[in-house]
């Protein structure tokens, strides 16, 4: 048996390839934004920025970097979005085979006991002879729809973007991971050294009640001087377990973050051995829409709606679908794979335009557009905060560095008020009021000292995160 081609769909065919090429949407351009030329607290703009640097790099103390190490690895935050990145991969596999034809194979046996009163009982046995209708087909069936509008290119490039993505945010989950594991760090070294201001304090405290007893049976002072200098003792002792207990929370805190069991952290090194006098490179303010995670992610999400839109837009146009199947049927299941006799073909095109639908579609097509006109503002708002949270950063790590020198200078004044005083003490030209007041004055400087330096060193860890360090 001979089978020919029929012509006939070769026009529709045609147009089809014809119309591929055919957009109802615009390709997706880059909202516009509005950035200064440099940061608010830096003179000139420098394309060199610390962001560029990787965070073993930026964090060179082999303490934290096991840290940060072990909260990369184990951290289950970042583990679910690495897990997202995975399912959105998946989803982009299976949209790039959106555009081929689907191909099913199909086995059916059907058997059918008409009523003997009714056309198909009667006809049956007229002209099969018997009572019942048997059909058995076995066949595949292709079908494809030509992607006219771009429908399918907009969902693919949704899918795309969203696997994008998932990867910058990703990213930015380690960024923020990173720079927590260093803040917490850095709060806990500054615990250690309140902790050991606040017991070399109470050794001085001690010294100083011994004194105030020696002067009391010699007859200098009287008892309500030995209240007062326990009472300040007291007062010093008292803030020793809280600093314990901070210490054991925020080390537990830090564990927390790396995926480990609440446990003590092992740490070699002081507050001291860290330094936040070098100055840092920040870039200029347009390089944050390229090396900030979360502001390309926001940007992705503007894509992911501009294809959106474009998906809505072409469901408002007429769809083109061709079908197509072959393969044998028979009416007796001794002859269903009598070939020729059982082969069938069918090949059919349907074009396909909504028209009670299409009040839903219009109100899905202006949603797409008001969302994206809503993703193009939570972009902008991106950026803007960005650029906010780096010129926060910068002036913190400024104003800071002088906050620490005074610091500094202050605790040497009142640590030599210390010694003038219990000189002066002792030689009987100072009371026990004045000891105390340059005790705790002493006490309350160095606590403050080792918060600053502390915060100090917390603002260049904010300034390298806002600038988009950390994930490299």
């Amino acid at each position: 048996m001979k089978y020919k081609i029929d012509f006939r769909i070769l026009p529709a065919v045609l147009f089809t390839v014809v119309l591929t090429s055919c957009k109802v949407t615009k390709d997706y351009q880059r909202p516009e934004l509005s950035l200064p030329e440099a940061y608010r607290q830096v003179p000139f703009a420098d394309t060199a920025t610390i962001a560029d640097v990787e965070w073993k790099r930026f964090f060179a103390d082999t303490t934290l970097q096991r840290l940060i190490e072990r909260g990369i690895a184990y951290n289950y935050d970042l583990q679910l979005a690495i897990k997202r990145i995975d399912v959105a991969q998946q989803r982009a596999k299976q949209a790039r085979l959106l555009q081929l034809p689907r191909i099913d194979l199909n086995i059916t046996g059907q058997y059918n006991r008409p009523s003997s009163n009714s056309l198909n009982g009667i006809s049956a046995s007229s002209f099969l002879g018997s009572k019942h209708i048997e059909n058995y087909v076995a066949g595949l069936t292709l079908s494809w729809e030509a992607d006219i509008w771009g429908k399918i290119r907009n969902q693919q490039k949704a899918a795309l973007a969203t696997y994008l993505q998932t990867q910058e945010a990703k990213n930015a989950v380690q960024t923020r991971l990173v720079a927590d594991i260093a803040r917490g760090f850095y709060n806990l070294l500054m615990l250690d050294k309140q902790l050991e201001v606040a017991r070399n304090n109470l050794a001085l405290s001690d010294n100083t009640l011994k004194l105030t007893r020696l002067l009391k049976d010699a007859g200098e002072v009287n008892s309500l001087s030995i209240q007062q200098a326990e009472a300040q003792r007291e007062a010093v002792l008292l803030l020793i377990p809280q600093l314990e207990q901070d210490i054991s929370i925020q080390e537990n805190n830090l564990q927390i973050l790396t995926g480990q069991m609440p446990a003590a952290v092992e740490r070699k090194v002081q507050l001291a051995d860290f330094s936040s006098a070098d100055s840092l490179s920040t870039g200029v303010p347009a390089a944050l829409v390229s090396r900030r995670p979360d502001v390309r992610a926001a940007e992705l999400s503007v894509l992911i709606a501009n294809a959106n839109l474009g998906v809505a837009q072409a469901s408002m146009y007429p769809s083109l679908v061709i079908s197509a199947g072959a393969g044998v049927e028979s009416f007796q299941s001794s002859n269903w794979f009598n070939i020729p006799g059982s082969l069938f073909g069918i090949a059919a095109g349907t074009i396909a335009r909504p028209i009670f639908a299409r009040g839903q579609l219009k109100t899905n097509l202006a949603v797409a557009k008001i969302e994206r006109e809503q993703s193009v503002l939570e972009f902008r708002q991106s950026v803007l905060n960005a650029v906010g949270e780096v010129s926060n950063a910068l002036v913190q790590t400024q104003k800071l560095k002088e906050q620490e020198v005074i610091a500094d200078r202050q605790a040497g004044i009142l640590k030599q008020a210390i010694v003038n005083a219990q000189m002066l003490y002792q030689s009987d030209m100072a009371n026990y009021l004045e000891v105390i007041t340059a005790q705790g004055n002493a006490l309350q400087a160095e606590l403050n000292l080792a918060y600053i330096r502390s915060q100090s060193l917390t603002a260049r860890v904010d300034l390298y995160r806002s600038l988009g360090g950390g994930w490299k």
